[in-house]
């Protein structure tokens, strides 16, 4: 079966960075990229707040850099999508589809998933108006109209952060009252900019080829309306892509993985980096910093272990 002295088991900006640094010290790093490369930033359009890039640069753009970056060094690409790990004895290994690989240290880079409204414009205008990260894209709202789903400190925090662009922000939630803590309630009704849509779902976002408004519908009633807007802000939660190390990877209540010293695990000689156990910033450029970290923390825990005929 391949061995490696690391496996990186993603490819977003976090497993790229770290396989930019794992293959420049020379540890010919395996990156399990899964079907499609590059992370939640393969769905994004403009990427303007990446350090380097003076008028912004296309996410898949952004990502296809970085791959070609650490393939340049050396790293190596698998296809598949990682769906099996053992972790309980050294070399760990690491399954993709029926194939066994086997490491020295794993880093765990799979990133965190924002939750969605299941609806087909959803997938459509993804970064054409619509988007999960009001700091990536609230600057493109410029003194426009924009809605916000959600009821949490999230949605609440994003509608806040929205309002230095737009000219007004919607809140649209479900329920008749927010979820958010009571401190960002008092912000939200206290900012003039911010108005509320209660007892009200998402049945569509409107547009052809660019967000031109949503379809909403009143949960007790039924009635169906259009609000016109043109950026659309889905704020329900995200969720941390780490079903595969449960049972050998500790992790908080929402199903991050714990971390300390660092980017070190519960289990030593496995690392991890990016969204997969950052819940608050979220942002490509401290994923790629925390990749960095882990590759660094990698070669410096192999560089300890004893030498052996099969430990080189």
């Amino acid at each position: 079966m391949p061995h490696a002295k690391v496996v990186i088991i993603g490819s977003g900006p976090a497993g790229l960075t770290a396989a930019v640094y794992a293959a420049r010290a020379n540890l010919a790093p395996v990156v399990f990229a899964g079907y499609m490369y590059g992370g939640q930033l393969m769905l994004t359009t403009d990427v303007e707040n990446y350090p380097g890039f003076v008028d912004g640069v296309q996410g898949p753009e952004l990502m296809t850099i970085f791959k070609e970056q650490a393939a340049r060094f050396g790293a190596q690409y698998v296809t598949t999508k990682a769906n099996k790990v053992d972790f309980s004895v050294r070399p760990f290994t690491v399954w993709a589809d029926d194939e066994e690989h086997q490491a020295r240290a794993v880093i765990v880079a799979t990133g965190a998933r924002s939750l969605m409204l299941g609806l087909e414009s959803e997938r459509r205008l993804l970064g054409y108006g619509l988007s999960t990260c009001a700091t990536c894209d609230g600057f493109f709202h410029r003194g426009e109209d924009i809605a916000v789903v959600g009821g949490g400190d999230s949605a609440v925090e994003e509608a806040i952060f929205l309002t230095r662009f737009a000219e007004k922000v919607t809140l649209v939630h479900r329920r008749d009252q927010l979820r958010a803590s009571k401190i960002m309630q008092d912000r939200a009704f206290a900012n003039d900019k911010i108005e509320f849509r209660w007892n009200t779902v998402v049945d569509e976002v409107l547009g052809d080829g660019k967000v031109s408004g949503v379809r909403l519908r009143d949960v007790s009633s039924g009635e169906l309306s259009d609000l016109p807007v043109t950026g659309v802000f889905v704020a329900i939660g995200h969720a941390p892509n780490t079903d595969i190390f449960g049972g050998q990877l500790d992790m908080d209540e929402n199903g991050y993985i714990t971390t300390h010293e660092g980017t070190r695990t519960n289990v030593e000689g496995v690392f991890a980096a990016g969204d997969v156990q950052d819940h608050v910033y979220r942002q490509a450029i401290t994923a790629a910093g925390s990749g960095c970290m882990a590759a660094i923390d990698a070669e410096r825990w192999l560089e300890a272990q004893p030498k052996t005929p099969t430990n080189r």
